[in-house]
């Protein structure tokens, strides 16, 4: 256990358990720990920067379609097709529950054995109370979270299971379709409206994500499937990791209308720090400045109000901000909010409030 920052900051998505899961090692939770300098998150990088929490992403990545093909290969390829004037990457072939499953629960076996071997240092949280008090001591405050629900039988007798574990909050989709929904593909520029909405299955999941207290992830539901999520939802509208498609337009983030609805739900949406979705070219570069990511934030606060943003960076899982780089460089973000005049007050909200304040409404308690 650490002293807690002066100004911690929570966070709405992450792809650390991922770039772990990749490694192929023993013992990869303590990489994690005792910090191995890769990516963007470890434990001592994210106290140096004061990253308090957040929600620690399950994401089970497609099989390359060259089975003998390196996974960082792939991700070079994409970084260069988002890096041109249009792109429009095909999205890949929807997982089997028999293909996500085992992934999804080595990964989610990942966080418990950081909670385990970090010594009282990190701290797997089931409520809003949880992580408040984790932020108030200096324990780095986790939540279980699923981008995608392929690994989740459409009985959802996974579901009652994971929730049991820890689960708190569920993405329908990422971007590839599933049982549930469709996602929008990487398109530059687009809209989101791509495609069909929820299936009868994802609305009887959210249903039950409302019964049982899950938070629904609308970032990388489709613009139908999001309207379907808000016609039926009776928690707040979150969207974890997005942005303002009113400067980016890019299939990946949030119209105006979106956002009013999102206001009035009560719900948050989370800055992504991908350069692909805050730059209004709509490329991944991390020659990218802050000021183009306090426009998102002065957007999305002109229309969620103060107390409907947060932060959602994508670390471990996008080209972000090379004046950010990494955990460790979030008090220059910090201090970029505070030099364009935002109040301390704001500024709290923005970093961490905010996100426990709508965990609490949605997680009852």
């Amino acid at each position: 256990m650490s002293d807690a920052p002066a100004l911690p900051i929570f966070d709405g998505h992450n792809d650390v358990l991922l770039r772990l899961i990749r490694k192929g090692v023993d013992r990869v939770e303590q990489h994690f720990l005792d910090g191995d300098g890769e990516g963007h998150l470890d434990l001592p990088r994210m106290h140096a920067g004061g990253f308090g929490g957040g929600l620690f992403a399950v994401f089970v990545p497609s099989p390359s379609a060259a089975p003998e093909e390196d996974p960082t290969d792939t991700r070079r390829k994409r970084k260069e097709a988002m890096s041109g004037e249009t792109y429009d990457l095909p999205l890949p072939a929807p997982l089997s529950l028999g293909e996500a499953q085992p992934t999804a629960l080595a990964m989610a076996g990942i966080l418990f054995r950081i909670e385990k071997a970090s010594g009282g240092r990190v701290k797997v949280c089931r409520t809003a109370a949880e992580i408040r008090d984790c932020l108030a001591k200096g324990v780095l405050a986790t939540v279980l979270h699923f981008e995608g629900a392929e690994a989740i039988d459409t009985d959802f007798r996974a579901l009652e299971v994971l929730y049991q574990a820890g689960l708190r909050s569920l993405g329908p989709v990422w971007s590839r379709p599933t049982a549930y929904g469709h996602g929008v593909p990487f398109r530059f520029p687009g809209s989101p409206d791509t495609g069909n909405g929820l299936t009868d299955a994802g609305k009887a999941l959210v249903a039950e994500c409302n019964r049982m207290g899950v938070m629904i992830d609308l970032s990388h539901l489709n613009e139908k499937g999001f309207w379907d999520v808000a016609g039926l939802s009776d928690a707040p509208l979150v969207a974890s990791h997005s942005n303002a498609h009113a400067i980016c337009p890019t299939t990946r983030n949030l119209t105006d209308g979106q956002l009013a609805r999102i206001r009035e739900s009560g719900g948050l949406v989370g800055l992504n720090y991908a350069t692909s979705f805050l730059r209004p070219d709509g490329q991944m570069s991390a020659d990218t400045g802050l000021d183009v990511m306090l426009r998102h934030l002065d957007h999305l606060i002109e229309h969620l109000g103060e107390d409907g943003v947060g932060l959602g960076s994508d670390f471990d899982g996008a080209t972000i901000p090379a004046e950010i780089k990494d955990a460790a460089g979030l008090p220059n973000l910090v201090a970029a909010m505070r030099q364009a005049g935002y109040g301390e007050t704001l500024v709290r909200k923005i970093c961490s409030e905010n996100w426990v304040n709508v965990l609490e409404r949605t997680w009852g308690g």
